[in-house]
């Protein structure tokens, strides 16, 4: 299984600020994580399904079909649909992380490669597609959730 992981993480001052922040404000942060962790399952699975920009073309057999493999450093060219379907997300109980996982037992070799094969990487491309818009998205949601929570505290 291949998986990637996020949490929100920080200093212990972020994680006891969490714990005063309203219910309204940990919503907004659970959004915040789950738009996040849908959007690089939404781009790994995508990636997958683009097709192969160039590959070795191959005939496959039951069903009987052309198949275009990527070339090393290209997302998997979907064939069945199988790797596609074996990649969810999941998040974690206190909605503060989650997590898209490959299910799929070959990923692993795609992401990662095999000493016969060079590596045709889905997940982590997916992830560092999103990055900078994940820490903007969160950071935003637990600056907004602080705030409300301060002026509640005001009141």
């Amino acid at each position: 299984m291949t998986q990637v992981k996020a949490t929100v993480v920080g200093s212990v001052e972020l994680q006891k600020n969490l714990k005063n922040i309203s219910t309204k404000g940990k919503e907004l942060i659970a959004h915040a994580v789950f738009k996040s962790v849908a959007d690089v399952e939404k781009e790994a699975k995508t990636s997958i399904q683009r097709g192969a920009a160039s590959g070795v073309v191959y005939r496959r057999y039951n069903p009987r079909r052309d198949h275009k493999a990527s070339s090393p450093g290209q997302p998997p060219a979907s064939d069945t649909g199988f790797l596609v379907n074996n990649i969810k997300r999941k998040i974690d109980s206190d909605k503060m992380g989650g997590e898209i996982a490959s299910r799929a037992f070959y990923s692993k070799f795609l992401e990662f490669g095999t000493s016969k094969m060079l590596p045709r990487p889905f997940m982590f491309p997916a992830l560092e597609k999103h990055r900078a818009k994940i820490i903007k998205r969160i950071s935003q949601a637990i600056k907004v959730a602080g705030q409300k929570s301060q002026s509640k505290g005001n009141k």
